[in-house]
């Protein structure tokens, strides 16, 4: 099955290829603290374009009919792009299982209800995690068909979104609940020796990825909101919020960073929660070039914008009590990327 001769023309369109790629330029010059030659506005902000498939089934039963029906779709939808000062990043994302990618890899029964993606915790005790034997892994074998159909479709514009990879203490959480949180305080050890399993696992995914698809078209999740300058990958830090700031920075920090230099470039920590105690800890991870910020973590945009390195960028979500309009007040505009607000038109140099 391919995608239809228009969609092949459409997302080879050289000169759609050039306006992504001068994006691609802002944003690096932003991550480089170097001025904008393309555009003399202050602010950025993204917004992308998204294709769906005709059914959500298709995306476990037949991940190369879901790649060129989210192809398909994504071409139709290329005209949304207005030229406006956004930069809408054309995508299709293999986002299967949501948050809980990692949990199927390592034996968690998976299911959806009520919208969303749901787990069961493993049973077995902290500190007796399998690694698991990827190359016979169902889960990770459908993801990989549905990067390598992409690959074979031969488009060279839209940008491929991964699964949610996320990082070792949110795939722990997720496995475990809270008696990973207890074994930090009580059995590190062994704690520690479940942590770098799934570490190792999740390096190994990201360095599949990163040798499989072209740099210019591999963004981790959520790739309409956190678009990077290509090169560069992304953790979830979102329960970083329930261990204390010497566990972050002993135990948690190292296997982030690590995480992140898998990427020549280094990359982005999303943060959705109260993080604020491990700004420091951030500050001082060498391979984190950004934070993304939304939900109540924005509300402290003034806390992370001023105990961050300057050459680590924000990107920010409007929330109740912090607008865009607020943030770049705050900021001057400065190391900002608004992203995926419905008042993003709203954004002005």
């Amino acid at each position: 099955m391919n995608i239809s001769n228009e969609t092949k023309k459409i997302l080879n369109d050289v000169n759609l290829i050039e306006q992504r790629d001068v994006w691609f330029q802002r944003l690096q010059n932003l991550f480089d603290k170097k001025s904008d030659e393309f555009n003399n506005t202050t602010v950025m902000a993204v917004d992308g374009i998204m294709g769906s498939p005709k059914t959500s089934n298709t995306i476990h039963e037949d991940p190369e009919r879901w790649v060129v029906e989210c192809l398909d779709d994504l071409a139709k939808r290329i005209k949304e792009n207005d030229g406006s000062n956004i930069f809408r990043p054309p995508c299709i994302e293999y986002n299967i299982y949501g948050v809980h990618f990692i949990d199927k890899i390592f034996g968690c029964e998976v299911f959806f209800q009520d919208g969303q993606w749901y787990n069961r915790q493993l049973t077995t005790e902290v500190g007796s995690l399998v690694q698991p034997d990827l190359d016979k892994d169902e889960t990770w074998q459908q993801a990989k068909r549905a990067a390598l159909e992409f690959i074979r479709q031969d488009v060279a514009l839209p940008v491929f979104g991964l699964p949610t990879i996320a990082s070792a203490l949110v795939s722990a959480v997720n496995l475990y609940g809270e008696e990973i949180l207890v074994s930090l305080m009580t059995e590190s050890e062994k704690a520690m020796r479940d942590l770098k399993i799934i570490n190792d696992t999740l390096c190994q995914i990201h360095e599949w990825y990163r040798n499989t698809l072209p740099k210019a078209q591999l963004q981790p999740v959520i790739a309409v909101q956190r678009t990077q300058p290509p090169g560069y990958g992304q953790i979830c830090g979102c329960t970083s919020q329930l261990v204390s700031g010497q566990i972050y920075q002993d135990i948690v920090a190292p296997l982030d960073d690590a995480l992140l230099a898998t990427y020549p470039s280094g990359g982005m920590v999303h943060l959705c929660g109260t993080h604020e105690h491990i700004i420091p800890m951030l500050r001082g991870m060498k391979h984190l070039k950004s934070v993304q910020l939304n939900d109540r973590a924005s509300l402290d945009l003034e806390k992370y914008y001023t105990g961050l390195r300057e050459d680590q960028i924000i990107y920010f979500m409007s929330c109740a009590g912090m607008t865009n309009e607020q943030a770049i007040e705050l900021t001057g505009g400065k190391r900002l990327v608004i992203i995926g607000t419905p008042d993003c038109s709203t954004v002005k140099s």
